[in-house]
């Protein structure tokens, strides 16, 4: 009898041990998940230095653009992934929903607006005619009637050039492709933005080429964001605020163009 009730005390203990085990289990599995740092994926098209551009060897994406769409990423609390893009196929990928948002010396434009919704302005920019260094006959935009004109498609550049009588207009995918081919022979000028010519003629461009005329017009860059993500868009214009007030932006604006941006 003594034999029996040990062995029904030890099935009974098993039993109990059993049941803890499974309790454990649960409460294991009802355990809350470490929480996931979102994504915050920007299209860019990274052949527009000083704005966004890979350098040579690099795998990394550099820029004004790049590091102000980090420090916006880090301000909201979220993880950036950039996506290279065509820079014509970036509103595409914004309303299909592959990109969140777009940064790539993107110049607000009614038309644009009429796709996507833009942020508060980050950058003034302006449009400028560059030639060869050797060619005095063009002097201006009044200059390029009937010539060869090399642009960036979709940019406003291209718009620009489209608009003068007679040009023949080649559009490229970037504009290092832009200026490649006027430094070959191919084209008269190049109509691009002032601060990505500029950077051109920076890094070695003043030898072949310059600029010429005023500045064509004023243009404010903005990030774009799908219509559909207003949250966003919201969240987006807080963030950039605040880096304005802080400091950040300054700080990186005058990293990449020598001084403080103009109030």
């Amino acid at each position: 009898m003594r034999k029996i009730v040990c062995a029904l005390m030890a099935l009974f203990m098993l039993g109990a041990l059993s049941g803890c085990g499974q309790e454990t289990k649960k409460a294991a599995d009802k355990k809350p998940a470490a929480k996931e740092t979102k994504v915050l994926r920007f299209g860019t098209n990274a052949a527009f230095a000083p704005f966004e551009f890979q350098k040579k060897g690099s795998k990394d994406y550099s820029g004004f653009d790049m590091d102000l769409a980090r420090a916006l990423g880090k301000q909201m609390g979220m993880k950036v992934e950039i996506v290279n893009t065509p820079f014509d196929g970036l509103i595409p990928a914004l309303n299909a929903g592959t990109v969140d948002a777009a940064i790539s010396g993107m110049t607000i434009t009614d038309s644009r607006k009429q796709q996507v919704n833009f942020c508060t302005p980050y950058y003034k920019s302006g449009l400028i005619v560059m030639v060869k260094k050797d060619n005095n006959n063009i002097k201006s935009i009044k200059d390029l009637e009937g010539k060869k004109i090399a642009v960036q498609i979709g940019t406003t550049g291209a718009t620009q050039a489209h608009k003068v009588k007679g040009a023949k207009i080649t559009e490229f995918n970037n504009n290092p492709e832009a200026c490649l081919e006027l430094k070959n022979g191919g084209a008269d000028a190049v109509i691009g933005d002032l601060p990505v010519e500029q950077y051109y003629l920076k890094q070695g461009g003043d030898k072949d080429a310059k600029l010429v005329g005023d500045t064509l017009s004023a243009e404010d860059y903005g990030i774009a964001i799908a219509k559909k993500n207003t949250d966003l868009l919201e969240k987006m214009n807080k963030a950039l605020a605040e880096l304005k007030k802080n400091g950040e932006y300054d700080k990186l604006y005058k990293q990449w163009f020598g001084a403080a941006p103009k109030k």
